[in-house]
């Protein structure tokens, strides 16, 4: 049970989808397992972000979308460690060595939790939206202004402004554009600064691309979104569109927040530094995933599975000193 004395091998620390496969492995190890999470679900970044957003870079998956991969990591850790311990809306404020060796993880409401060995596994940490300084955008947050595409149906039929020149701008226009009315997408310089492939689809796509413009305001009802100004920040010149949804493409900033003050190495206050075996600098500590970092580190969910796999399998050796850090290859110890 959560908050209670009971010691537990191996706790993760966010449930995102590297989080869930370091279940997955630690249920192969034959570990107690337990999971935190400060949001209410599993899927972490993914699951309250992009939940519709597709993902072409995950092997196995030609094509998944993000809530679908989540679906089937959470499914494949039930697998192999169904009695893991998952809390939900807990946010791990600190974390404490104790004098036989062991960890306390204590939570924002104060709950405490105790582990042998702990792997961060919460991705970009804490996060919030990079707001635009636009003050009408603000009164209409949640009134069809949003950051992110978390229910696509909603937007079938629907008049879609798209705001924002990276990677979540681009994204977000071509997840709506099938379905929606009509798509218009601006950017206030003239290039973008997404994957190649996804500019590739943009072109292709019946999006209404508009570079050099910026938001003016938007207008509505006092309920929802009706109008927004869009301008041209060379000229100045102002066109007035009618929209049904705003989308602010202009991505999260992320924290670490109180994991600065746990005495972890950090990297540029973003990332936990490790080591080959997902080592930080506290023994019995380990991160994987968009978390950790090391000379030539790619933050990709790929990656992130690879890393956590590496993470759990050496804090098993590390618990276990009798037991080996390569486990042996999964099909010989899962037997169909």
């Amino acid at each position: 049970m959560s908050g209670t004395k009971e010691l537990y091998d191996v706790t993760l620390i966010g449930a995102g989808p590297t989080g869930l496969f370091g279940v997955f492995y630690a249920g192969m190890r034959g570990m107690k397992t337990k999971i935190i999470e400060a949001l209410p679900e599993v899927g972490g970044q993914l699951a309250a972000l992009y939940p519709e957003k597709d993902i072409f870079d995950v092997a196995g998956f030609p094509r998944v979308s993000a809530k679908h991969l989540v679906e089937r990591c959470k499914e494949q850790a039930d697998l192999a460690n169904p009695d893991a311990t998952y809390v939900f809306n807990q946010r791990v404020d600190r974390l404490n060595k104790l004098e036989d060796g062991t960890f306390e993880l204590i939570t924002h409401t104060g709950e405490k939790h105790y582990s042998r060995a702990v792997v961060i596994t919460a991705g970009i940490g804490a996060f919030e939206p990079n707001r635009i300084p636009n003050e009408s955008a603000r009164q209409y947050e949640g009134k069809g202004v949003f950051y992110s595409v978390t229910n696509l149906p909603q937007f079938e039929g629907k008049r879609v402004l798209v705001i924002g020149g990276g990677d979540s701008a681009v994204d977000y226009a071509l997840m709506v554009e099938p379905i929606a009315e009509e798509v218009t997408l601006i950017h206030r310089r003239e290039g973008f600064r997404a994957h190649e492939e996804s500019l590739k689809k943009l072109a292709a796509s019946r999006v209404h691309v508009k570079t050099h413009y910026e938001l003016r305001k938007v207008e509505g009802d006092g309920n929802w979104v009706k109008k927004a100004t869009i301008f041209d920040n060379r000229t100045g010149e102002e066109t007035t569109i009618d929209v049904d949804y705003v989308i602010l493409g202009t991505g999260f900033k992320a924290s670490l927040g109180s994991m600065l003050e746990w005495g972890l190495e950090i990297e540029n206050k973003r990332q936990i530094v490790v080591n080959s075996k997902g080592e930080t600098n506290i023994p019995g500590v380990y991160a994987a995933g968009d978390i950790s970092w090391y000379p030539g580190k790619i933050r990709l969910i790929a990656t992130g599975f690879g890393e956590v796999a590496t993470a759990v399998n050496n804090a098993k050796a590390f618990i276990d000193p009798g037991s080996a850090a390569f486990p042996g290859h999964s099909s010989e110890q899962r037997k169909k």
